[in-house]
């Protein structure tokens, strides 16, 4: 028997098709081996840095069904993913089954010439890159152990640090200081509405922009008695020239910003696409496309838009660190234009695609347009009217959406008169800058060099995750745990969270990949200096105990002295400055909260730890019995409600996470929500009633809507979460 090994399941029956049982073919459902999540024993640093790798918690039934089938093959094939990660597990499986020499081959898609041809040219593990993954994971798990259990004593239990999730939460903070710091200032914007001697509407807006208003109130005076003419016309040919084919980062911000997809979910899209042998592989670098890819497109751009829009090119990849010999993401067959599926699969494609197929296309050609007008007397400044004309779409003929908001401007000649119609200004305030959306923190990772193709989705996932960042329509807004723990690092650790840091080791990493440094150099160079760093904190950083005086307002409710700021598991809160001789406290908007010292006691015994008492408590889900030892123990007793009480809240709708439970209706500090009645095992929840149906763009559980729109999904990446922004199929 001969035995061909993937990572993943769907992967496996797709390719076992092509090999019409020649193989017998078999996936590691992912990663099949880890360095343990605790610290105790985890890496070796004495004997060089060597990780205690173990079977991946779940994964033992998979590990033992691999050991047998790799001792009744005769031949056995590694064929896992082309990058670091793939190459790393066609090692751990190497190691598992103890194979001597196994046969190693790799594909950059899953077409039944791509799987074939692999075959035909089998190699050795790369061990280099190998060593790059494992000194990426043990770099990650050496930073994590040291600097989490640091913040755990300094700040507060349960906290945590990452080596690429810290810069990414300290450019995000660096934006939200900035936000905060900034002062709007008043200016007034004025337009006209005008219309050329042929009746066609020309809308102009004022070349300034004045801060008085008695200044804009002048202008307006001013334009409303002369007679307007066009002073000016500017015209000027561009170019716009066909962009490059998609990398694992631009995809996701186009999903991002063109589909309203998170990160994680078009990775997990792409994959499925990708292991159907619907597009290449989706965690590249590289910009490039195969000789036999280029010459493809350019047949079918000729068939289906005409020679002159075909201009085949290479697109040179532009980042220093592009890793691997990657292609870009492409359809595996350019003539395909949509796949079948899932409503997001189809869509995702439809973006590959066009992408792909207007890659290897003509120059748009643009006439950009402007107009300058003002009164004949010339006593108020100009206005201006900004406009593009196509003269030639060129690529946009494939990527239409691509465009842009084109404003088509009326034909005018300098000299001709303009009959006003209107002219008004309006009050506005300066803005801070943005906060970055998924897509943008990604572009900003990316130019910065932190991070790489295959740990951008992990990044954001994380700092949600963690609960430094929320997602509010694809921005992210730092949490105050977010802000306290980043002002923590910036305070203290700096350097290691810098740009420069993390994008140097990424570099070092490189290195390793392509064979110039040694692993242990890399992880003795940055594990001695910094373990030495943490122990000296260690002993000098005080426990960080409060985070400042509260406003001299905020008197504590029970004893009348000052408060201070202190951060709880669920946020910042105001504590008697007098703690603990007096434990009164207040939220931030100082309301009075429950006292640590009043919770009020059941009179039973956990029945977990057996040591403490079950108490009554307040969280953000509203009152809970746990157990008075919390972070200890974490017991949570369910809810003691009557069987009546519990039959009215229970909408019956099966819990789409546990698959056990059903949701039920609960009430919290924000008012109800209901979550899975298998709470705390199970925390799925949701913030309106579901209704039992499911969405049919994502498979999530759709919930009852408001009246104009009276059903909306739960996924909050889902287009269908906000339907009133939801695009028309394609």
């Amino acid at each position: 028997m001969k035995l061909l090994i993937v990572e993943s399941p769907a992967k496996s029956k797709t390719i076992s098709k092509y090999l019409e049982g020649e193989y017998k073919v078999t996936s590691s459902v992912g990663h099949i081996r880890d360095i343990p999540k605790s610290s105790k024993g985890a890496i070796d640093i004495e004997a060089g840095f060597v990780p205690n790798y173990q079977i991946v918690p779940g994964k033992e039934k998979v590990a033992n069904e691999l050991l047998r089938l790799s001792k009744e093959a005769d031949e056995v094939v590694l064929a896992t993913d082309p990058d670091r990660e793939g190459e790393a597990i066609a090692w751990h499986i190497k190691e598992l089954c103890h194979l001597k020499n196994p046969k190693r081959v790799v594909y950059h898609e899953i077409t039944k010439t791509a799987i074939l041809e692999a075959l035909k040219h089998p190699r050795a593990i790369d061990d280099n890159l190998r060593k790059a993954q494992e000194a990426r994971r043990v770099l990650d798990r050496l930073f994590g152990y040291d600097l989490s259990a640091l913040i755990w004593k300094k700040v507060r239990y349960g906290l945590s640090a990452g080596r690429v999730q810290s810069p990414a939460l300290r450019i995000l903070m660096e934006r939200e200081r900035t936000i905060r710091a900034f002062r709007p200032k008043d200016y007034w914007v004025i337009t006209a509405a005008t219309e050329t001697g042929e009746k066609k509407p020309l809308a102009l807006t004022c070349a300034e922009e004045p801060e008085k208003e008695a200044d804009a109130a002048r202008i307006v005076a001013e334009g409303e008695k002369g007679s307007w003419r066009v002073k000016g016309v500017e015209e000027t040919a561009v170019k716009r020239a066909a962009p490059a084919p998609y990398t694992t980062s631009t995809l996701q911000q186009a999903a991002s910003n063109r589909l309203g997809m998170a990160p994680a979910r078009t990775m997990r899209v792409a994959q499925s696409l990708y292991e159907a042998g619907h597009i290449t592989y989706m965690r590249t670098d590289s910009t490039t496309l195969s000789e036999t890819a280029r010459q493809e497109i350019a047949a079918l751009v000729v068939k289906e838009y005409g020679k002159e829009y075909s201009s085949p090119r290479i697109h040179k990849t532009k980042s220093k660190s592009a890793q691997e010999a990657h292609e870009a993401i492409r359809p595996t067959h350019i003539a395909k234009q949509s796949a079948g599926g899932t409503p997001e699969q189809k869509r995702l494609y439809a973006l590959i695609w066009r992408r792909a197929a207007s890659s290897q296309m003509s120059d748009a050609k643009i006439a950009r347009t402007k107009v300058i007008a003002g009164t004949e007397a010339g006593n108020i400044p100009d206005f201006l009217a900004h406009g593009t004309r196509t003269e030639f779409p060129g690529w946009l003929k494939a990527d239409p959406e691509a465009r842009g908001e084109d404003v088509e401007l009326p034909k005018v000649a300098v000299g001709d008169a303009l009959t006003l119609l209107d002219i008004a200004s309006e009050k506005k305030q300066t803005e801070p800058p943005n906060r970055y959306t998924e897509a943008g923190l990604i572009k900003e990772l990316e130019k910065r060099g932190i991070g790489r193709p295959s740990t951008y989705a992990s990044i954001m996932k994380t700092l949600v995750d963690r609960e430094y960042v929320n997602r509010v329509d694809r921005t992210l807004h730092p949490t105050e745990l977010g802000d306290v723990v980043d002002s923590f690092l910036e305070d203290n650790f700096a350097d290691y969270i810098s740009d420069s840091f993390t994008s140097e080791m990424e570099d070092d990493l490189d290195q390793i990949a392509e064979g110039k440094k040694e692993y242990t150099t890399i992880l003795k160079a940055f594990y001695g200096p910094f373990s030495k760093y943490v122990k000296e904190k260690t002993k000098t950083i005080g426990k960080l105990t409060n985070l400042g005086k509260a406003p001299a307002a905020m008197r504590c409710p029970k004893c009348g002295s000052g408060m201070v700021i202190k951060l709880s598991r669920s946020g910042k809160f105001l504590s008697c400055e007098r703690f603990p001789e007096c434990d009164g406290a207040r939220t931030m908007e100082g309301a009075v909260s429950e006292s640590r010292h009043e919770l009020k006691e059941t009179g039973e015994l956990c029945p977990e730890c057996k040591t403490g008492k079950l108490v009554e408590r307040e969280g953000k889900f509203g009152k809970f019995i746990g157990c008075s030892t919390y972070p200890k123990c974490k017991y949570i007793k369910k809810g003691e409600e009557s069987e009546e009480a519990k039959r009215a809240a229970d909408t019956g709708v099966k819990c789409p996470e546990c698959k056990n439970g059903t949701l039920v209706e609960r009430k919290g500090r924000f008012g109800a929500f209901y979550s899975c009645s298998e709470y705390p095992k199970c925390k799925f929840a949701i913030n309106a009633k579901p209704t039992g149906r499911i969405c049919p763009d994502c498979g999530s559980l759709m919930m009852e809507g408001t009246k104009t729109i009276p059903e909306r999904c739960s996924n909050k990446e889902c287009p269908r979460h906000n339907p009133h922004k939801l695009k028309q199929p394609e």
